[in-house]
């Protein structure tokens, strides 16, 4: 089969996936709904303040589409990182970007930035600050002589991820306890049901960054060849590494402010799809959006349902199948190609 063909074939079945897990999640949650229930409610027949109308268009409906771009937004991240750096262990979290994001999003919290649109906004800037600071750190800690040798770069990755996590847990620790709650409650990674003008924010920040990484997916695939090759093909590598950070730690600050840090998407599922597609990055970038956003929507779920009416949060979910994963990947990778 063709790559090509394969990739149509990998991206069939992931949105088959992603379709079905939508329609599983509208289901599933604290409240029961049967399906004539959802089918009333879609078609517009049940009434407009119904219990169940509410539950469906206002909560679970919403909750599945920000779990998807932020499923989708982490894959491309990691993939982006691991195609920049050369490295199979580079991912948001592992690197610290997560934190970084997270630190300038508490820094937009205290400042008072809340839910109109400038103020989304700017919450998200903060955010893609934070990041940005911090995968300027770890690669200026970690880099030797333009190279990034793996346990140079993971320590870099932790160090400058805890330094960040004790800035924020110094700055929720001199704030008023009736906001700690929510801020906890958002650190431990959390999908929610977003509001329309916050889900046309995150959809258009992330589709952003998507089309950064998408639209250098060719040169990015030279650019594991070394960057003096890639230059001698004609590759601009100073700009293209650039345009590539620029848009995973815009991802990555977009998920942050929207949902927190979750861990270890963008390790595992561009990991698991490249047993499929292979390393090129013109087909891998476009599967792990699609791959990433059924993980995501299925941890999510899994969450919300199997401690019912609780909730677990997903960010949870995702370490405990990221954690063996990480370690298996860490043990594995003199085998593991890019």
């Amino acid at each position: 089969m063709s790559p090509a063909r394969r990739l149509l074939a990998v991206l069939a079945v992931l949105g088959a996936a992603l379709a079905a897990l939508a329609v599983a999640a509208t289901f599933l949650g604290g409240a029961a709904l049967s399906p004539a229930t959802v089918v009333a409610v879609l078609s517009g027949r049940a009434p407009a303040g119904a219990t169940e109308t509410v539950v469906i268009l206002s909560l679970r409906l919403p909750r599945i589409a920000a779990a998807s771009l932020a499923g989708g937004a982490l894959a491309v991240a990691g993939a982006a990182f691991q195609a920049l750096t050369r490295n199979p262990l580079a991912e948001p979290s592992v690197l610290g970007v997560s934190s970084g994001a997270a630190f300038g999003v508490v820094l937009a919290q205290l400042a008072g930035l809340g839910d109109s649109l400038s103020q989304l906004l700017g919450l998200a800037g903060f955010a893609f600050a934070g990041a940005l600071l911090a995968g300027t750190v770890v690669y200026l800690i970690a880099a030797v002589d333009g190279a990034l040798p793996v346990q140079t770069l993971l320590l870099a990755g932790v160090i400058v991820g805890i330094f960040f996590a004790s800035a924020i847990t110094a700055m929720t620790s001199v704030i008023d306890v009736n906001r700690l709650g929510g801020i906890i409650h958002w650190l431990l990674g959390n999908v929610g049901p977003l509001p329309p003008v916050s889900l046309a924010v995150f959809a258009g920040l992330a589709a952003l960054g998507f089309w950064l990484v998408l639209g250098r997916a060719r040169e990015l695939n030279l650019l594991a060849l070394g960057e003096e090759a890639a230059a001698q093909l004609g590759v601009m590598v100073e700009r293209l590494k650039l345009r590539i950070f620029v848009g995973a730690a815009l991802l990555t600050a977009t998920v942050v402010a929207f949902a927190g840090p979750i861990g270890f998407v963008g390790l595992i599922v561009p990991h698991a799809l490249r047993l499929f597609l292979g390393a090129d990055n013109r087909f891998l970038v476009p599967a792990t959006l699609l791959g990433g956003a059924s993980f995501l929507l299925l941890a999510d779920t899994i969450a919300r349902s199997i401690v019912a009416p609780a909730e677990l949060a997903v960010g949870v979910i995702t370490s405990l199948c990221g954690a063996p994963f990480f370690i298996w990947v860490l043990r594995t990778r003199p085998r593991v190609a890019l």
